[in-house]
């Protein structure tokens, strides 16, 4: 999550060496909690094996592996609560069983656990201190893996996996068959310009409930918030060919973002 390949890096940069430790820590944890269903043909029993590490590093039981050594010194200095870690396995295990969603809020309910759970552990970490920092960390959360969907779509359904909501793909008259012709037709943008939509929107209600208290404390999130929102709009502006090549934003672009959003939430604007 920290190298300088990833969306992460330019967030984390800014953090003070304790709590970018802590993040990098959890990160990890969750990533490879993510990987046991990616990258190992979806085995139950690793998902099993890493609740049992989460569970021996509250437990204060020895540990296994790398990631959970790395992250059990953290819980207990931030104050971290397993039921978040907890709800990012359980949202890693619907990958296991649940390959279409029918409504968005079935989708929502997805994005809250693999997301917003995350984005929760992170708050406790960057040391929030106003309530409605919460609700910042949960929409953001959903507005983050709205837009890792959208830009994800090609490689998904790859996995045989479409998040898309089958409704919405009713509506617009789009089928699973024309998803993996991977065709940008007049369908097909309307389709993947409502969730871009309904993505904006979800950033939209993060920066409303951002409390100004904590907008310092919470800057790294912020930062992350602004690169994927640059990321959604790269989407948008490729006509949302989100199949022949997986958009990104080039390094520069990524650093120039973290040092405004940076520099605009230290001066207070």
């Amino acid at each position: 999550m920290a190298r300088r390949d990833t969306n992460f890096y330019y967030s984390f940069v800014v953090l003070p060496a304790r709590q970018r430790r802590a993040i990098v820590a959890v990160w990890e944890f969750c990533r490879a909690v993510d990987d046991a269903v990616d990258e190992k043909a979806g085995e139950k029993g690793e998902l099993l094996a890493w609740r049992g590490e989460l569970a021996a590093c509250f437990g204060g039981q020895p540990v296994r592996t790398r990631e959970a050594r790395n992250l059990e010194p953290h819980i207990q200095a931030f104050k971290l609560t397993r039921q978040n870690f907890e709800a990012v396995i359980d949202g890693v295990e619907m990958d296991l069983h649940r390959l279409r969603y029918t409504t968005f809020d079935e989708l929502h309910k997805y994005c809250l656990r693999v997301a917003s759970a995350v984005g929760l552990i992170c708050i406790e970490i960057f040391g929030y201190r106003h309530p409605a920092s919460r609700q910042y960390a949960i929409d953001l959360g959903v507005a983050l893996q709205l837009t890792n969907i959208l830009r994800d779509l090609g490689r998904d359904l790859a996995m045989g996996r479409i998040y898309l909501p089958l409704e919405d793909l009713l509506r617009y008259g789009v089928t699973e068959d024309d998803l993996r012709a991977g065709v940008v037709t007049k369908n097909m943008r309307n389709l993947l310009a409502h969730q871009a939509e309904r993505a904006r929107g979800y950033y939209q209600r993060a920066a409303r409930a951002l409390p100004k208290p904590d907008a310092r404390r919470l800057v790294a999130a912020q930062i992350m918030g602004a690169i994927y929102y640059d990321l959604l709009r790269r989407i948008e502006q490729s006509g949302y060919d989100v199949f022949s090549t997986t958009i990104r934003a080039p390094r520069p672009a990524k650093a120039l973002i973290a040092a405004k959003t940076w520099a605009r939430t230290m001066a207070g604007i």
